[in-house]
C-alpha cells in the first residue's frame, strides 16, 4: 500500500500546480498497488475544490483513482502526539506517518521534510 501524502493528491487534482506532471508519473507508475491516504490528508486535498463549487469532481477523481480512506482510529490521539513531540511535524503530516505505521505502507510526498521524518523513523518511501 502506498500512502499519499496531500501534496501528491493535490498536484494531481491541480493542472496548473507545479507538481502536477510529476503527481501523474507517479500515480501512473504505481500500477496495481493500493493507494490510501489518511482522512485528514484528504480533508486537505479536498478544500480548495470545496472552495472553487468543485467538490464533486475531486472526490469522483479520487474515486476513480481508488484511493481508499484511512481513518483516525480511538487510540490515534496519543500516537500522534508523540509522533509530533519527536517530529516537530505539524499534525497532518504526523497524520501521514501514522498511517505508514499503522499499514506498513510507503510514503509518497513531495514534503522533503516529511521524507526526512519518515526515514528518521524507519519508514519506506518512494523517493
Amino acid at each position: 500500500m502506498i500512502v499519499l501524502d496531500a501534496s501528491v493528491l493535490i498536484a494531481h487534482l491541480d493542472e496548473r500546480d507545479a507538481h502536477h506532471d510529476r503527481a501523474a508519473r507517479l500515480l501512473a507508475a504505481t500500477g496495481t498497488e493500493s493507494l490510501a491516504a489518511s482522512t485528514i490528508s484528504l480533508a486537505e486535498t479536498l478544500v480548495a475544490p470545496a472552495r472553487a463549487g468543485r467538490l464533486p469532481d475531486a472526490t469522483a477523481a479520487l474515486t476513480r483513482l481508488g484511493v481508499l480512506e484511512l481513518p483516525l482510529d480511538r487510540k490515534a490521539s496519543t500516537r500522534l502526539a508523540q509522533l509530533r513531540a519527536d517530529t516537530g511535524r505539524k499534525l497532518p503530516d504526523c497524520c501521514v506517518l501514522l498511517a505508514a505505521e499503522t499499514d506498513g505502507a510507503t510514503i509518497a510526498t513531495f514534503d522533503s521534510d516529511l521524507l526526512d521524518s519518515a526515514r528518521d523513523l524507519s519508514l519506506s518511501t518512494l523517493f
